[in-house]
């Protein structure tokens, strides 16, 4: 990196070797759930430590570094949550997205990653079974229930930006459908939809799960087996 004049440093190399510190750090942070302790009062390590029954120097450690990284806020003793983290990273939050930790930094993508230079040059992935292209693989069930919360806000503008009519009785075909939030907000917003969501066998009982919870259970089809086939 550099500026008018200055010499060039390794700061952003260091920074982007060293990143994966920080991604481990807020998964501790988010797996012990020190966002959401603290969004309960638990405001000081040890507080926080005795709620979830860990050691509070661990915690300590962990909250300092979230401080560092503008997570938390720290005054003394006390930590309370910024902004962003007490609209995504407190799991009473309806924008809780801490989940998508289960999928972003779940085995089946770290294996890709953890062999990136040799997939880079044979030009793929070197992920044997259970990989991503897998049928019904078991990732694709936990990226449905992992990832809703981050697709919701765009489901949501998508289906009312559809210019139908309120009582149109439209058909949805949702292809990898996974958590079903894009055909499930079209049938929010279209009260005579019904919506087919076409997935894994494995991945759309979530989609039904889903459309329950949302109200719209009963316009959700569900089409099992890989797109191309059904």
């Amino acid at each position: 990196m550099t500026q008018a004049g200055n010499s060039p440093t390794p700061e952003r190399i260091w920074q982007v070797i060293t990143g994966y510190q920080m991604t481990a750090a807020i998964r501790a942070a988010i797996e012990i759930g020190i966002f959401t302790k603290i969004a309960d009062g638990n405001t000081t390590s040890l507080a926080i430590a005795q709620s979830v029954g860990a050691s509070e120097r661990g915690v300590r450690i962990i909250c300092d570094t979230m401080a560092v990284l503008g997570f938390l806020v720290k005054n003394g003793d006390d930590y309370s949550l910024a902004d962003d983290a007490a609209v995504f990273l407190n799991e009473h939050s309806p924008a809780y997205l801490g989940n998508m930790i289960d999928f972003i930094l779940g085995p089946t993508i770290n294996r890709g990653f953890a062999d990136l230079t040799a997939a880079a040059r044979q030009g793929g992935t070197t992920v044997k079974d259970d990989g991503s292209v897998d049928p019904e693989s078991p990732m694709w069930a936990t990226f449905a229930r992992s990832m809703m919360g981050m697709m919701i806000p765009s489901a949501h503008r998508m289906a009312s930006e559809l210019g139908y009519e309120k009582d149109a009785p439209i058909k949805v075909l949702d292809i990898a459908a996974g958590h079903g939030i894009f055909g499930i907000s079209v049938a929010q917003q279209y009260p005579n939809a019904q919506i087919y969501a076409v997935d894994w066998k494995n991945v759309l009982p979530v989609a039904r799960e889903n459309a329950e919870r949302f109200g719209v259970s009963d316009r959700l089809h569900t089409i099992e087996g890989n797109a191309f086939d059904v």
